[in-house]
C-alpha cells in the first residue's frame, strides 16, 4: 500500500469485525470514541484503501456440509480445470492456485444429503483428463480471526513477527476449540427462503439497510429485521461479521492455504487455539472426523519462507505431523454469495 495504517485503523477494523458495521454508535462505544469521530475514520479507510463489509454464514445450519477441494492440474489445463468446478454451483470460492502443486483449490457448500453427488461429481472431473490428483476435504463451517492488532507494533508503527514467541505459546495453549470448529452433530435446517435472501445480501454488504431489503423481497422493513434478530441472529445462522481488508502491503503479500496434520486432538487444539489471535491468520476449519486442520492465511511474502521454517520446526519437535500448501493467485480468483 503506498498509504499506511496505524494501530488506531487496526484497532478499528478489527472491534467493526467482533461487533459488526450495522451499529456504528456501538462499536464507537467500544472503542471509547464519538459516533461521528468513527464515522470520519472509516470513510478515510474506503477512500484511501480496499475495505468491505459482509458476512460469514453459519452454513451447518442451514443442511450444507463444507467442501474444501484440492486440485492439481495436469499442466496447460489449469484454466479448463477451474472452467470444471465452476459448473458445480455451489462453490462459494475458487481460485487458481501454486506452490506446491499448481491447480486449484474450491471451497463449496453442498446440501447434505447430496454429498455423495458431489464425490461423484469430482471423480467425473478427473475423468476428463485436467487433473493428476484431487484431494477432497469435509470441514466444519470456518471459523473467521478478527485479530488486527497482534504483533502490530505502537512504538516503530510497523509489523513485528513474533516466530519465536508463537512456538513458545502453543504448548501452552487450552484444549477447547469454538463451537465452529467442533465436528457438528448433525446438520438442521433452521432457515427459510427470506432468510437465505437476506443473507445473500449481507453477503455482498452487511451495511444494507432493511428498507432497501424490504424493498429488494417486497416485504416490509419490519419483517425483515424479524427475520434478522429471530432468525439470523438468535438461530445462529449469522457467524460473524467480515471486514476485507489488506493490512499488509498488498503488493509484496500472498494468500495461502494450507492443511494442517495432527497425531492428536490435543495437539490439532492447541495449535489452532494459538492462531485464534494471529493477525495473519484469516479463518479455520477442522477436517471432520480427523486431527486435520485448514486454515485460509495472508502473510507478507519476506515473512512467508520464515513461517514454513517455523512448521518444520514443528515437524520435527512432532507437534505437528505434517502439512502441505497453495498459494492463490488473485488474478484467477472467485467468489459468490450462497448459492
Amino acid at each position: 500500500m503506498s498509504k499506511r495504517v496505524d494501530f488506531s485503523d487496526l484497532r478499528i477494523l478489527e472491534v467493526l469485525a467482533i461487533y459488526g458495521p450495522r451499529n456504528v454508535t456501538e462499536v464507537a462505544r467500544k472503542l471509547d470514541m464519538a459516533a461521528e469521530t468513527l464515522r470520519k475514520r472509516i470513510k478515510r479507510l474506503r477512500s484511501q484503501f480496499f475495505l468491505r463489509f459482509g458476512i460469514n454464514i453459519y452454513h451447518t445450519f442451514l443442511g450444507l456440509k463444507k467442501a474444501i477441494v484440492f486440485a492439481e492440474a495436469i499442466p496447460g489445463y489449469e484454466d479448463l480445470l477451474l472452467g470444471f468446478l465452476k459448473k458445480n454451483d455451489f462453490w462459494i470460492a475458487l481460485a487458481r492456485c501454486y506452490g506446491m502443486f499448481e491447480g486449484c483449490v474450491g471451497v463449496f457448500t453442498i446440501p447434505k444429503d447430496h454429498c455423495a453427488e458431489f464425490e461423484q461429481f469430482l471423480r467425473e472431473v478427473q475423468k476428463l483428463g485436467v487433473v493428476r490428483n484431487v484431494q477432497l476435504f469435509w470441514s466444519t463451517c470456518f471459523q473467521s480471526v478478527y485479530s488486527r492488532c497482534n504483533w502490530f507494533d505502537q512504538k516503530s508503527d510497523s509489523w513485528k513477527f513474533q516466530w519465536d514467541n508463537w512456538i513458545k505459546e502453543i504448548g501452552s495453549e487450552k484444549t477447547e476449540l469454538p463451537y465452529t470448529l467442533v465436528d457438528p452433530t448433525s446438520f438442521p435446517i433452521k432457515g427459510d427462503e427470506i432468510d437465505v435472501f437476506i443473507l445473500k445480501e449481507l453477503e455482498k454488504d452487511a451495511t444494507i439497510s432493511f428498507n432497501e431489503l424490504g424493498k429488494k423481497l417486497g416485504i416490509s422493513p419490519q419483517l425483515v429485521r424479524y427475520h434478522y434478530q429471530k432468525h439470523l441472529v438468535e438461530q445462529g445462522l449469522l457467524e460473524s461479521f467480515e471486514v476485507t481488508f489488506f493490512h499488509f502491503d498488498r503488493q509484496m503479500s500472498d494468500f495461502s492455504f494450507f492443511i494442517f496434520r495432527f497425531d492428536s486432538t490435543e495437539k490439532l487444539t492447541k495449535f489452532a487455539s494459538s492462531l485464534l489471535d494471529k493477525s495473519f491468520v484469516k479463518a479455520l476449519g477442522k477436517i471432520l472426523g480427523e486431527n486435520t486442520l485448514y486454515a485460509y492465511m495472508y502473510l507478507p511474502k519476506s515473512e512467508f519462507r520464515r513461517f514454513l521454517k517455523v512448521l518444520s520446526e514443528l515437524v520435527r519437535s512432532k507437534v505437528l505431523q505434517s502439512y502441505h500448501y497453495a498459494i492463490q493467485d488473485l488474478e484467477s480468483s472467485l467468489r459468490q454469495t450462497i448459492s
